[in-house]
């Protein structure tokens, strides 16, 4: 099928792949970043390994894509303005927190940002509640639940394999963390890899590319390969404060806190709720770490984090506001 791009419409999808690219430096090195902290697998291995398993991910459902696309805003109200100013307002506050080495959560600055930017085009009418039900509900289910499944695990492990001399468990865990790893980043992409899939297709129906909400497969292989770039270029910062800030780890470790996170991810994914990955892997290496000893993470680390977690709603509402209002003002 031959495609036909009107040329206003290619500086919103520009903008799309832009918030993407930098979901890679801010979101998809949590996938790896145990992985390299416990020097399982080179960075540039671990990248290669990340883009590959979260292109196949990304393929694997269409649920949270639906999500994004149609639980936040109305296509009948809003327009590519909306979406291209929400694009600009998580650019700019991932930017910010990439330069202080901060994990955002790229899902909830991707549903706050474009909440607002929907508020100021079409006021309460242009905005569904579909979408923040479940973004509540994956709250419960990556801070929570993230916490609880990395501690767990990581009890069943020491419990498990308690006779066992350290150096035969480090490495086995250290084989196993491949796997791991490997799930973590699969899980990525089967949540996060979609979200931007999503607004990226809302763009082309409200651009009159597409008659209707669906996924193309050439949208899901530039989604992914976007993604893959960003973690290449620029999410080195995001692992060292997640690998090795947080809380120091052994591979056993690793393993534990990617499993129970990528567990959570995926089973979240394929019913449509869109998990923070961010969240989910933080809250399961603190999960991981707390086992140890409480001392053994570094809370106030994690509340630089936490700190960033709560105000990415406010702050990418707000910008997607202003945005919007500042766009149709010059537009």
């Amino acid at each position: 099928m031959e495609l036909h791009l009107p040329l206003g419409l290619i500086p919103v999808l520009l903008l799309v792949l832009a918030a993407e690219f930098v979901n890679g430096w801010t979101d998809a090195p949590n996938a790896i970043a145990t992985v390299v902290s416990t020097r399982v697998l080179s960075p540039g291995v671990a990248v290669i390994m990340a883009a590959v398993l979260n292109f196949v991910g990304a393929l694997t459902g269409t649920a949270v894509a639906i999500t994004i696309g149609r639980g936040f805003v109305d296509a009948r109200v809003v327009d590519t303005v909306t979406v291209a100013a929400a694009m600009v307002a998580i650019v700019l506050w991932s930017t910010l927190a990439w330069l202080r080495g901060l994990p955002t959560s790229e899902s909830h600055a991707l549903v706050a940002a474009l909440t607002g930017a929907g508020f100021a085009t079409g006021g309460t009418a242009a905005l569904e509640a579909s979408g923040w039900v479940k973004t509540v509900q994956g709250l419960g289910i990556s801070t929570f639940l993230g916490f609880a499944g990395g501690f767990l695990l990581m009890l069943a492990i020491a419990w498990g394999f308690r006779r066992l001399p350290l150096g035969t468990v480090r490495r086995l865990f250290g084989r196993l963390q491949i796997l791991s790893a490997a799930f973590m980043a699969f899980s990525h992409g089967t949540g996060d890899g979609q979200k931007f899939m999503g607004v990226f297709t809302l763009a082309l129906v409200l651009g009159g590319v597409l008659p209707e909400f669906h996924i193309p497969l050439w949208v899901i292989a530039v989604i992914a390969v976007t993604m893959g770039l960003g973690t290449a270029v620029g999410g080195w910062r995001i692992v060292h404060t997640m690998g090795l800030r947080l809380t120091k780890m052994e591979p056993y470790q690793g393993f534990a806190a990617e499993t129970a996170a990528a567990t959570l991810i995926t089973l979240a994914a394929h019913v449509g709720i869109p998990v923070s990955t961010t969240h989910t892997i933080n809250t399961a290496i603190m999960g991981v770490g707390a086992t140890r000893r409480l001392s053994a993470v570094r809370w106030g680390v994690g509340a630089e984090i936490v700190t960033a977690w709560v105000l990415t709603f406010p702050a990418c509402a707000l910008i997607g506001a202003l945005v919007t209002y500042l766009l149709r003002w010059l537009l």
